[in-house]
């Protein structure tokens, strides 16, 4: 048996979760450079804002109704994501993560009579540890557990716990589950079963194989038999990324060192982390930073690659190199763009080692999982790299996302932000046109304390 553990409205709780006073408000999440809608709370949907619509069409109809619009905040979500993981991970012998915000537990571990009460019992605990809300699918194949978690998001009397264990749940859950809204039926697909006349799951899965072969071939059948009770589908894990990045533009120019190089801590800390989230290492470190390409006057870039002496996923051994590269290259230049590549990325083993190698490379690790266990517990108080945590200010968010309150937008738009002259400016006027919120304070410790502590 699968259960499908599916983060409800991801996007929009994560939002939430620092910003409480929207819980049961219209929210919605827009995507890089609110282009369009990409998340939706419930209370939005209700007002009958799509998603994919682009933000400029509905701009005066969110003003008008209260809502909310939030910019992509994907360094949080991705943060988010890997605590929830983390702590699915703890309650099945496999988890097969197959979205940022979705992921396949086995557990037939579990007797039979035990598993929705548990289930209840582990949602309850995500909120608690994460505050992000979610929901599950029981059932015999990955497709009909989708079916089960969509289920158990839109009726509350499942509790965030819907099963399909017996015929009759099957046939039943099917029945009232349009086909459009099948995993794997894409637009061509969805044309193709209008047009024979299919309008439910049920429809589908009472016809003949043959008939699903024809009509959408391989793809088609195997979701036939998974609908049917049938497990097809083995491995629902993306397949493991070859190389990590993350890049950024800044707002304004930047011509401090100790500006970019915290900027590119911060770049690393998110790559490091999603490397120790597939269970990798790499052996290949590239910073880069260049001025903008329109300055034809100041066009510079400095760009290396370091090959590491031991392939790692540890945050603090990768920004030792990438550290002394970086303060090496450095020329000052007004910046424009600066970012982070992981690269040679392969499973993570235990690591050949060198003869001299004066790491105690198995404390590093233990520390490292450490902090990330703790993290997944506190996400409102992350430990993390005091060098990192000092360029608060100059932080990513900072420097390219501000929340939008669509309602009060006038004394505070993304205009007056791009026009002030530093990031220390735009907290100020963020300050005095937005109402305070309560955070929970945030703690942070270096690596070297840590290690000392630990020794």
């Amino acid at each position: 048996m699968f259960a499908l553990c599916d983060c409800n409205n991801f996007f929009v709780s994560c939002e939430r979760l620092f910003h409480p006073d929207l819980e049961g408000k219209p929210v919605i999440v827009l995507s890089n450079n609110d282009g369009c809608v990409v998340a939706r709370s419930n209370e939005a949907k209700a007002l009958g804002i799509k998603m994919g619509v682009p933000f400029y069409q509905i701009r005066a109809f969110v003003a008008q109704n209260g809502v909310t619009a939030f910019s992509s905040n994907l360094n949080l979500y991705a943060d988010l994501s890997q605590r929830v993981m983390s702590l699915l991970a703890q309650h099945t012998p496999t988890l097969e993560q197959y979205s940022i915000d979705e992921a396949y537990l086995h557990i037939d571990h579990i007797p039979t009579q035990q598993r929705k009460p548990y289930l209840e019992q582990l949602a309850r605990h995500i909120r608690k540890c994460v505050g992000i809300p979610v929901s599950f699918g029981i059932a015999p194949t990955k497709t009909l557990a989708k079916v089960a978690t969509r289920y158990a998001k839109r009726y509350p009397a499942y509790h965030g716990v819907c099963t399909i264990d017996s015929e009759d749940k099957r046939i039943k859950a099917l029945r009232n589950f349009p086909v459009a809204d099948v995993w794997g039926f894409g637009a061509k697909a969805q044309a193709k079963l209008a047009t024979a006349g299919i309008a439910t799951a049920l429809d589908f899965a009472d016809r003949p194989a043959v008939f699903a072969q024809n009509l959408l071939n391989k793809p088609g059948l195997l979701t036939w038999r998974e609908l049917n009770g049938t497990p097809c589908i083995v491995n629902a894990n993306r397949d493991q990324k070859q190389s990590i990045s993350q890049t950024r533009t800044f707002p304004h120019p930047v011509s401090d060192i100790h500006t970019v190089e915290r900027l590119l801590l911060q770049y690393l800390s998110h790559c490091a982390l999603q490397l120790r989230q597939q269970h990798s290492v790499c052996s290949s470190l590239t910073f880069f930073a260049h001025t903008s390409r329109f300055n034809e006057q100041d066009m510079f870039a400095i760009s290396q690659t370091v090959a590491l002496p031991v392939p790692t996923a540890i945050t603090a051994e990768l920004a030792t190199h990438m550290l002394r590269a970086f303060r090496t290259a450095w020329q000052t230049y007004p910046y424009k763009r600066a970012g982070v590549i992981l690269s040679d990325i392969t499973p993570d083993a235990t690591p050949q080692t060198l003869l001299f190698d004066d790491r105690q490379r198995d404390r590093d690790i233990r520390l490292q999982q450490t902090i990330d266990r703790i993290n997944a517990h506190f996400p409102t108080s992350p430990l993390q790299s005091a060098t990192a945590t000092s360029c608060e200010a100059q932080s990513t968010r900072s420097l390219q996302r501000e929340a939008t309150n669509v309602r009060d937008s006038e004394p505070f738009t993304r205009s007056h932000l791009r026009e002030a002259n530093n990031v220390s400016e735009a907290n100020n006027l963020r300050e005095q046109s937005e109402p305070d919120i309560p955070r929970t304070p945030s703690y942070t410790t270096s690596f070297a304390s840590l290690l000392a502590l630990k020794a």
